[in-house]
């Protein structure tokens, strides 16, 4: 990172909790050499193992970043770069509206039989990647489940998700695998309209759908992140973390290019 991407990177990190009288002890590696490790290992597919020596050894930057996944600091602090960009761009922190997809990625051999599955139409053996993003293209809620699993169903458990965590929610866009019952469910259970979008039977060729591009767009963003690429974890939270990391990222190069 460079100095001012570290110093936007810096305010949004959660507080230790021995600087709040909490307890524990102060970590014995600086904060930006480990976060420029995980970083580095997200944009650049490599193993744990094949970290460089430039950073901390391999074994505490993997404690570093499972701390983080299991905690949900990684969540917190993707959550406060998310509300610093949304402010910039004149947005009110909570959202009101998002867009909701899935992407089908290929599983490596590391990823187990029991969360990998075979997505009939795409013709893909892996995991699938559901998200929901707001008007920004940024993410909110993220998902990961075997490739098998149909929109619909996740669709249920992304949506409660949701809810929980952002309010405000009251419009989300989605594509025609998401009709059927669960536009009456998320209107009965969860108060959300959910609005299909669906491409004309009368076109030809690739045409960008209202809306529906902000989220295709997010997914492109991902997958420059060559971690990402292919879904590599044995754990599905560990890809989750994966994915918050790259959008991380791509927040904190925004705003380190905004005039403070």
């Amino acid at each position: 990172m460079s100095d001012a991407e570290w110093t936007v990177v810096r305010d949004a990190m959660p507080v230790p909790a021995w600087l709040e009288g909490k307890g524990g002890q102060p970590e014995g590696y600086c904060h930006r050499q480990m976060v420029d490790a995980v970083r580095y290992l997200v944009a650049g597919g490599i193993a744990w193992r094949a970290v460089p020596a430039d950073f901390p050894a391999w074994d505490r930057v993997y404690a570093f970043f499972r701390r983080w996944r299991d905690t949900g600091l990684v969540a917190e602090f993707h959550d406060r770069l998310r509300d610093r960009v949304r402010r910039g761009a004149g947005r009110d922190p909570e959202p009101t509206a998002g867009i909701i997809d899935s992407q089908s990625v290929k599983g490596a051999a590391s990823v187990p039989a029991a969360s990998r599955g075979f997505d009939a139409g795409k013709r893909v053996n892996g995991r699938k990647r559901h998200i929901v993003v707001d008007t920004l293209g940024l993410l909110l809620v993220v998902m990961v489940t075997a490739a098998s699993a149909t929109d619909r169903e996740s669709g249920q458990r992304l949506l409660a998700r949701l809810r929980e965590r952002h309010w405000r929610i009251t419009l989300v866009w989605a594509d025609g695998g998401y009709a059927g019952r669960l536009v009456d469910l998320a209107r009965d259970a969860w108060r959300v309209a959910l609005t299909v979008i669906k491409r004309s039977d009368d076109t030809a060729g690739f045409v960008v759908l209202p809306k529906r591009w902000l989220v295709e767009r997010t997914f492109a963003w991902l997958v420059r992140s060559r971690r990402l690429v292919r879904d590599y974890e044995a754990r599905t939270d560990t890809s989750e973390a994966m994915i918050r990391w790259s959008m991380s990222m791509v927040m904190s190069r925004r705003l380190a290019r905004r005039p403070r």
